[in-house]
């Protein structure tokens, strides 16, 4: 018999967020006979919302090396592996203590206390709370009791491709498990590009991939490319299809089916390098990207949408979509209260994604932000922004001290940093830096900022590591054959060669693994996740750009390589100030009379600032063109003292870090900057004064020359680098303010 409990509400209900647990209420409608109270339908899982406004949260970002799979049971905790230095298991109680289920050290051993993993990937919890474990680097699936006894459930411990029971079978590093509730173990077999299933006593059988990278659906002949994710629903096991940019499904009559898939032509779609999935009871899918760090919901017909982040509404001056964003995620989970948790293996951090609901702090209005920004004098920035909490901070004066350095950083700083190139403890030609304004070859200027340092180099002259590594993405490499070919090694990106290969394409080691086309031709190159790289090992070849490009993280953010202390790096030379600027609200530069002071009309309002000017270091071509470190300004009066509040530079850009969007490049670079590599006539670094960079937050701004007094100014444009040379000639604007 059914029974309706009436609920005292004095407002009609709303309906829960979605996707685990919680009671269902309906509101009856206000025009029937008698306006009705809520009544409780059915007790069960609410109705998924689409793109539900999110707010991102973190459970953990302390002690961690390379988070990957994660998992959440009924009460709350979070299961995670760490797949780093530390090749553990363990569990983020509800209190926020952590607890290590096994392992401790890289190695193959199974039992209670002292059982050792190498490169434990996903992970995942059946009913009676064990956990299962893809453990790549051994290339076994392991699986931990309730009672911390770690077993093999299948695998032999050696690479390779074999169905059978227990240790008769075989897998090629695998990422992604699942389990299902009777017991049954699905595992995305990462480098044999297959699915398999594992029953409860340890058989393995192949379900879908013919054992070569592909793109196939259908049934018997269907093919994957390295994937790396797997998730159960009710319509059958979903997959990651990572290389493939796709999320297929297998259905319960064994077809593959592909339910979503990167468009071919669009340049960023937003399902590029889906690495992790997680599936909601009504078939609304999650999905977790390399590419930008998306989190997406795939809903059952088909839309697909990017997960609205409710503290970072939409901006496309500065490039912010609106959606939720992390570094470089690598798993995710269902929660039973219909949150979800992520591992972002490139940040170090486990993360939850509730919400922007009941409770939820409101974002601070832009508005607010730019009013804080634009408390100084004469300053006026923008409404749209990248990270408020950030750009509502004082600007710092020149030569504040920097943040305090990570213990990653700190670490680098230790001992001398090699170059990549040979010899590596001799000083090379430093031919880019981070931050300078990179086009694209279809004709924007402004496309990118550069992320990293470029070391000159001989075409075919050998690639080297600069510090240890263990790789973390199960697709660190790639643009095989291209100019832009590279690979990652978790904390640093080489770019320009060619990844693995000698000058005639032969793999230098079986770390690479060449995969050949039809014709027996080389086609890509393989780097297994876990794989290990030494200092001064080789890693490739300079292809055509003759350099290499060097990227350096620091949890996630990129950060300056020039803060490695590289062995006879000096820089002694001053930046160059070409010339200063100014244009008013409908980009027409105000003109100026040789000789005379700049007449600046109050009535205009605001006016946007533009200096020309680049750097070079020790061992530069004469036409060698460098980006800043930092630039800011001073505001003298015609006795060239300082105006109040400008006794110091206020430095409005520093180039430590980058933005995450790339289209930030465009607020901070003036329309004519652009290098010849991109098709500019010259390398011509041009700076919106006013716009605001730190730390890798960026807002649009302007002088609002409106505010202040008429008379006669020095515009004093201070222009550093990273050495703490100052630009001391053409720093100098004379203006008159009326």
């Amino acid at each position: 018999m059914r029974t309706s409990i009436k609920l005292t509400v004095f407002a009609a209900a709303v309906l829960a967020i979605a996707g685990a647990g919680g009671y269902f209420y309906y509101s009856s409608p206000a025009n029937t006979v008698a306006a009705r109270l809520p009544e409780l339908v059915k007790r069960g899982p609410a109705p998924t919302e689409r793109a539900w406004p999110a707010r991102l949260e973190t459970l953990l970002d302390a002690g961690l090396t390379d988070p990957y799979g994660i998992a959440a049971d009924k009460q709350g905790n979070v299961y995670f592996s760490d797949g780093g230095e530390k090749n553990t298991v363990s569990v983020l109680a509800r209190d926020g203590s952590v607890r290590v289920l096994a392992g401790g050290i890289e190695g193959y051993r199974d039992g209670a206390g002292a059982a050792a993993f190498n490169t434990p990937s996903g992970i995942a919890l059946d009913k009676q709370g064990n956990v299962y474990v893809a453990d790549t680097g051994n290339h076994v699936i392991r699986k931990i009791a309730v009672d911390g006894t770690v077993s093999t459930l299948a695998g032999s411990g050696i690479a390779g491709f074999a169905d059978g029971q227990g240790a008769q079978a075989q897998f090629n590093g695998p990422v992604g498990v699942a389990v299902d509730a009777a017991g049954v173990v699905y595992v995305a077999d990462t480098y044999n590009d297959r699915i398999r299933k594992i029953a409860p006593d340890g058989t393995v059988t192949t379900l879908a991939g013919s054992g070569r990278p592909g793109f196939v659906d259908g049934m018997g002949e269907a093919q994957f490319d390295t994937p790396c994710g797997i998730a159960l629903g009710k319509d059958g096991i979903y997959i990651a299809d990572t290389s493939n940019d796709a999320v297929r499904r297998i259905n319960k009559d064994g077809s593959v089916v592909t339910i979503a898939v990167a468009p071919e032509l669009e340049k960023e779609p937003l399902l590029r390098r889906p690495m992790a999935l997680a599936v909601t009871h009504d078939g609304f899918v999650y999905i977790a990207v390399s590419s930008r760090g998306r989190l997406l919901q795939l809903a059952p017909d088909g839309n697909l949408a990017g997960m609205p982040d409710a503290a970072r509404p939409a901006d496309p001056v500065t490039g912010i979509d609106g959606n939720i964003q992390l570094y470089g995620p690598r798993s995710l989970a269902l929660a039973a209260d219909g949150t979800l948790v992520i591992a972002d293996g490139s940040a170090q951090r486990l993360h939850r994604v509730v919400h922007a609901g009941a409770g939820a702090a409101p974002a601070q209005p832009a508005a607010q932000v730019a009013k804080a920004l634009s408390s100084s004098p004469g300053v006026q920035a923008g409404a749209p922004l990248i990270g408020a909490a950030h750009a509502a901070e004082p600007m710092p004066p020149a030569g504040a001290p920097a943040a305090a350095a990570s213990d990653l950083m700190a670490r680098r700083n230790e001992g001398p940093m090699p170059w990549p190139v040979l010899p590596q403890n001799q000083p090379h030609e430093v031919v880019g830096l981070m931050g300078e304004v990179r086009g694209s070859y279809d004709g924007d200027s402004r496309h990118h900022f550069h992320a990293g340092l470029d070391v000159q180099a001989d075409v075919g002259s050998s690639v080297h590591v600069v510090e240890k590594a263990k790789v973390s993405d199960p697709l660190p490499n790639w643009a095989y054959g291209s100019l832009g070919e590279g690979i990652n090694l978790g904390t640093t990106s080489y770019i320009h060669m060619k990844v693995g290969r000698d000058k005639k394409n032969r793999a230098l080691d079986n770390r690479f693994q060449l995969l050949l086309n039809d014709q027996g031709k080389p086609e890509r190159v393989r780097v297994r996740r876990g794989t290990r790289f030494y200092v001064g090992e080789q890693l490739g070849v300079v292809n055509q750009m003759a350099h290499v490009h060097l990227n350096l993280y620091d949890h996630g953010r990129v950060v300056n390589p020039l803060a490695l202390p590289f062995p006879g790096l000096r820089d002694t030379i001053a930046p160059v100030i070409q010339g200063i600027a100014l244009y008013d609200a409908s980009d027409k530069r105000l003109p100026a009379r040789k000789g005379k002071r700049l007449e600046v009309a109050r009535s205009l309002g605001e006016v946007n600032v533009v200096v020309d000017a680049f750097d070079q270091m020790d061992g530069n071509l004469a036409r060698r063109r460098l980006g800043l470190y930092k630039l800011g300004y001073q505001l003298l009066q015609a006795d060239g003292t300082p105006v109040a509040g400008y006794e110091q530079p206020r430095i409005m850009q520093t180039y430590d870090q980058l933005p995450k969007q790339r289209e930030a490049v465009k607020v901070v670079y003036s329309a004519d900057s652009g290098i010849t590599v991109y098709g500019s006539k010259a390398t011509r670094f041009t700076y919106s004064l006013l716009s605001h960079l730190s730390e890798g937050e960026v807002v649009p701004g302007r002088w609002q020359v409106s505010e202040l007094a008429p008379g006669d100014y020095t515009l004093r444009i201070y222009a550093a680098d990273y050495a703490g040379n100052t630009a001391t000639s053409g720093r100098d604007l004379a203006l008159t303010v009326n």
